[in-house]
């Protein structure tokens, strides 16, 4: 299994798979052909339905810029390896075509060129490929899930994790201290700040909890849907849920920044086994693969940060993500707003539930997280293409 530098990516929103993913392969295909006078994008599946509304088109451009690209945009063709599929061709002074590449934006960021062994190969650190494994490993060496990563990762990890931490924060800081209209066209409102500077007499410690957490996921998500800088976790479009779920509760109790990034560790650890065994992608498996991924990662992160055991920190896992299956994914104007945004708060609430949950019934439990995982896949490839990122259906069909 890869390192979990795969699942944590900080660079500009508003989607992993549809700007930074494409990002990626452009400007490795333009590097291979320096001697190009032009170019030609061709986008198929829910990059060609959702591209335009998620920022595809621009990123394109300005990857091959000052050189033209021909961006142009397949509805029709359905045989396709991946959802997100992109054929890239360059071309001579004379018209002639110098090469081309077909690239697969599977989620997080990351790219799959057809013809070509994945350039992740070097990175696979864990020996061990599903939780049960791991679990397994760490009780039998007296391990921590955290203890697992900084083993198989290096100490330096934590050095990665303290950047993600801090790019984290930042995305927090700085929703929170803009308001105005959203870019798109749908005229959405920030509302992070609004949340945040509420001030309800008599307001209930339950209320405060819910309304700071709601405040600092809408704070990451609104600085996703402008563009803004965040960290996937898993992806773009979830980017809200952990970083809110962690921010608060180390304020609320007064945790280091070690065990924040211990923390962080583990939620990476569980985004990169679904990621792994499953999929990230909305395009492929619906908004349960994204944001039900991130408050799987939120809920063992909460429980990693609380001490929790092994055992209640896979059940914390499992509820987030059981209770997410079946999630469809439909923006409405192919935006990375509606109903996106609000629900990065709402998995923040339910991370944390989950958490509390487990602190109870762990010992009863029938569910396990990698049976959970594999539900998670098979339920995302029997959705319906509507519901997986293409703008067709649900809420990006009936709204008006």
């Amino acid at each position: 299994m890869n390192s979990i530098r795969d699942v944590y990516k900080i660079g500009r929103g508003p989607s992993s798979s549809h700007t930074m993913g494409p990002e990626r392969a452009c400007r490795l295909f333009r590097c291979e052909h320096p001697e190009a006078a032009r170019f030609e994008a061709v986008l198929y599946g829910s990059l060609a339905r959702t591209g335009v509304g998620h920022g595809t088109d621009r990123v394109i451009r300005e990857s091959f810029a000052p050189l033209p690209c021909e961006i142009r945009l397949d509805l029709e063709q359905s045989d396709l390896p991946h959802p997100n599929t992109m054929d890239l061709t360059a071309f001579g002074c004379g018209g002639e075509v110098l090469g081309s590449l077909r690239a697969l934006s599977v989620g997080g960021g990351d790219i799959r060129v057809e013809g070509r062994s994945a350039a992740t190969e070097a990175r696979r650190v864990y020996p061990h490929t599903h939780f049960a494994g791991i679990a397994a490993h760490c009780r039998a060496e007296g391990l921590r899930l955290s203890d697992y990563v900084i083993a198989c990762e290096g100490p330096e990890i934590l050095d990665f994790l303290r950047e993600v931490w801090a790019a984290m924060r930042a995305s927090i800081d700085e929703g929170l201290s803009r308001g105005g209209v959203l870019p798109g066209g749908l005229g959405v409102e920030r509302k992070a700040r609004l949340l945040y500077d509420q001030r309800v007499e008599d307001e209930r410690p339950e209320t405060r909890e819910d309304r700071i957490v709601c405040a600092y996921a809408y704070a990451v998500s609104e600085q996703n849907a402008d563009s803004g800088t965040v960290v996937t976790a898993p992806t773009c479009g979830s980017c809200g849920v952990l970083p809110a779920v962690l921010r608060y509760m180390q304020e609320r109790e007064g945790k280091a920044e070690a065990d924040v990034l211990r923390a962080l560790a583990v939620a990476g650890l569980i985004g990169n086994l679904v990621k792994r065994n499953a999929s990230i992608s909305g395009a492929e498996c619906g908004c349960q693969a994204e944001i039900g991924t991130a408050c799987s990662m939120a809920a063992a992160a909460l429980a990693e940060l609380d001490g929790m055991e092994i055992d209640q920190i896979e059940y914390a896992a499992e509820v987030a993500l059981e209770h997410h299956l079946g999630l469809t994914c439909d923006p409405i104007g192919g935006l990375v707003q509606i109903p996106c945004i609000e629900r990065n708060a709402v998995a923040a609430m339910r991370a944390i539930n989950a958490v509390r949950i487990s602190t109870f019934l762990t010992a009863s439990r029938k569910i396990s997280f990698d049976l959970v995982v594999e539900t998670m896949y098979e339920t995302g490839r029997d959705l319906n293409r509507i519901y997986r990122e293409t703008a067709e259906g649900g809420l990006a069909k009936l709204y008006r």
